[in-house]
């Protein structure tokens, strides 16, 4: 059940670089090559009476499972009703030289690393060369399900894979980036920062949620607008599992708003650091207000954004392997439990994952394949340390693995420990991994260092 974590911070790194040779060497050749960039949003349209993700409780599933074939799309849940708002994929492309950023954020409760390679085959089988493809989920719970394989995503939380529902939502995406490629442009960047109202979220567990709205601007030469990207950490669920309609709930609704007032072509919203953050309120009158809320805050952080530079744009992929991951008895049911029982999981979750981290200029920004809690996004931005000016964590994004929690989080029984499935250390490993592909990012070559004791057991 328990193994070492050998490479947690022993990393296997993969670099994607402008230029070669020492850092002063790259960047100096680096600020010589534009910085191109083109984004856009195509709506996702599913099959009507595809099911909805996120919630896995009675209120959405069937009572029966569909033996029938009832229905075409749904097996575990209920079928939606309608739509209560569009869902969208947004995509925006950058690129410097050879190196090459497709980022993808879409109306989803999450993505896989299956999914992800699907949807870097079918870009290349258009024609389409990503280079690093990055998928981030905003984690709405009124989304479409049916989308991912496996059978763990299909009983709790997605319904079983359905082809027609998988091909809507990755044809949505290809057709977003192709649309983003071919509008690249010479492009400028903004950073901007904001706080969102402090009662706006509540913590699940004893910290507070972290209040911090991160905003990346791309403009072109002449100032025109390119495309928005959002960072906060809220769960989308203010519509609650009553919710029939899909919809991309409060962070869909914030980004459309976006796109309408400022004229930009896609307005790009990554989850934050959401594990242990819940919306302070809820239903669809609370949502309207929520979101002119987040728009007033987003637009602030817009209006003051400051002018970065553009290079040099660095890449870097850390795999990871992963303890065997499980239930925990304690968390999920009783208290009284012993610690160590656990109902395994491994059979059908993955041993590997990969952490992402993206540099341009002084901006950086590192994947998070799940949900971590508030206190271990902090500890990212504060690990960054001053190289710097901005940094922050893209949650839900390249691949699922449920919660991630601190040692100190293990005496809580709840819904976050309990779906903290690869234990209470691998949180405090994978915040040691961000913030050490935060600080060395620049560097170039590959990247080694020693086992870190954060990373030693599961």
């Amino acid at each position: 059940m328990r193994r070492v974590i050998t490479a947690g911070l022993a990393f296997a790194i993969s670099i994607c670089a402008v230029g070669a040779g020492s850092p002063a060497a790259l960047a100096a050749d680096a600020a010589t090559l534009p910085f191109r960039a083109g984004a856009a949003r195509v709506d996702i349209r599913v099959p009507r009476g595809a099911p909805l993700a996120g919630y896995g409780g009675a209120r959405r599933r069937l009572i029966v499972p569909d033996v029938l074939g009832l229905y075409p799309h749904a097996f575990w849940f209920k079928p939606s009703e309608s739509t209560l708002d569009p869902l969208a994929a947004r995509a925006l492309v950058m690129y410097a030289g050879e190196t090459r950023v497709t980022w993808v954020a879409a109306d989803l409760v999450a993505v896989t690393q299956q999914f992800v390679r699907r949807l870097g085959d079918r870009l290349t089988a258009n024609g389409i060369r990503a280079g690093t493809l990055l998928v981030s989920a905003s984690h709405t719970h009124s989304g479409p399900g049916g989308y991912l394989a496996g059978p763990v995503f299909a009983v709790t939380a997605t319904d079983r894979e359905a082809p027609e529902v998988r091909d809507a939502v990755l044809e949505a995406m290809v057709e977003a980036v192709r649309r983003a490629g071919a509008g690249a442009r010479d492009a400028r960047l903004a950073v901007g920062r904001a706080e969102a109202p402090a009662d706006m979220t509540r913590g699940r567990l004893a910290t507070e949620p972290d209040p911090t709205v991160m905003v990346l601007v791309l403009r072109g030469v002449q100032g025109e607008p390119i495309a928005i990207v959002w960072n906060y950490a809220i769960h989308p669920t203010m519509l609650g599992p009553r919710n029939r309609k899909l919809s991309g709930d409060v962070t869909g609704a914030v980004s459309r708003a976006l796109e309408g007032m400022l004229g930009v072509p896609a307005a790009l919203y990554v989850n934050g650091a959401v594990g242990d953050v819940s919306p302070q309120r809820h239903g669809y009158e609370h949502l309207e207000k929520t979101a002119e809320a987040l728009v007033r805050t987003v637009r602030g952080a817009v209006a003051s954004a400051r002018p970065a530079a553009a290079a040099p744009m660095v890449v870097r992929v850390a795999r990871i392997p992963l303890p065997s991951p499980g239930l925990s008895l304690k968390h999920c049911v009783s208290r009284w439990f012993p610690s160590w029982m656990r109902l395994p999981l491994g059979a059908w979750l993955p041993d590997t994952t990969d952490m992402v981290g993206v540099a341009i200029g002084r901006v950086a920004w590192v994947t998070m394949p799940g949900e971590a809690v508030s206190a271990l996004g902090r500890e990212i931005r504060n690990g960054a340390g001053s190289r710097w000016e901005s940094a922050f964590v893209a949650g839900v994004s390249n691949d699922y693995l449920g919660y991630f929690v601190r040692p100190e989080d293990d005496d809580h029984v709840g819904y976050v420990t309990c779906a903290a499935v690869y234990g209470p250390r691998i949180g405090r490993c994978l915040s040691a991994t961000a913030s050490e592909l935060l600080r060395r990012l620049p560097e170039a070559g590959p990247m080694t260092t020693g086992a870190s004791p954060a990373c030693d057991r599961p």
